[in-house]
């Protein structure tokens, strides 16, 4: 924050607001500042934050509001709250969605924030399909169509993909440069296997040992 904010005043010269959205779930940290003090010379940068947190017990006003930040907090508050209960968070998934239908947004916004409903609410692949087929029943009901099955697959390649990257470059980061069998290993990879080798990544004493879940080692 502190450099990118510079950053932008020198870039067009004028006065620069910082504000940080913390995400985190440590009730107690909320950093308002950051700077230094060498020789006699301080530079300080003090900026406004808003803790996600600190509306976990407003989430019924959040989906009420008629905004799209609420109802990414909501998401977002819904999303740490059913971290271990998949069961829950279809639930809690349905109904955001079902808001984002209610609205009389224009199509592009709705389509935006179901985007990102989706990728903070990762379910199983089960769940995942029966919302789907919910979905289809509200679009359906109300004679509109929104997120089509084409673009649904769009979402999916994109998130499978992104994991990919996630994976290469922690792999790189660890280990250095990868073999060429690695990277080809990675791009025909579901879901699952990614996110398997992603935990298997953090702790492995070697880049095979990532792999040690793969039926062929």
């Amino acid at each position: 924050m502190f450099v990118y904010n510079y950053r932008i005043f020198d870039r067009y010269r004028r006065p620069v607001a910082s504000m940080a959205v913390l995400a985190d779930e440590h009730d107690n940290w909320k950093p308002t500042s950051y700077g230094f003090d060498v020789l006699g010379c301080e530079h300080t940068l003090k900026f406004p934050v808003a803790k996600l947190t600190d509306y976990h017990d407003q989430l019924d006003e959040l989906q009420a509001l008629e905004n799209s930040f609420a109802i990414v907090t909501a998401a977002h508050i819904q999303t740490q709250r059913t971290r271990k209960n998949d069961s829950t968070r279809h639930q809690a998934k349905r109904v955001l969605v079902h808001l984002l239908y209610d609205r009389k947004w224009e199509r592009q916004k709705i389509i935006d924030l179901y985007h990102v409903i989706d990728w903070m609410m990762k379910l199983p692949k089960e769940l995942e399909q029966q919302l789907w087929q919910e979905i289809t029943e509200i679009e359906e009901s109300k004679n509109m169509q929104y997120v089509s099955s084409g673009e649904r697959i769009g979402i999916e390649k994109g998130v499978i993909q992104g994991e990919a990257e996630m994976l290469r470059v922690m792999l790189k980061y660890r280990f250095g440069d990868l073999p060429e069998a690695t990277i080809n290993k990675l791009k025909p990879a579901n879901e699952d296997q990614l996110k398997k080798w992603l935990i298997n990544a953090i702790s492995a004493p070697t880049l095979d040992a990532v792999f040690n879940d793969d039926k062929s080692h």
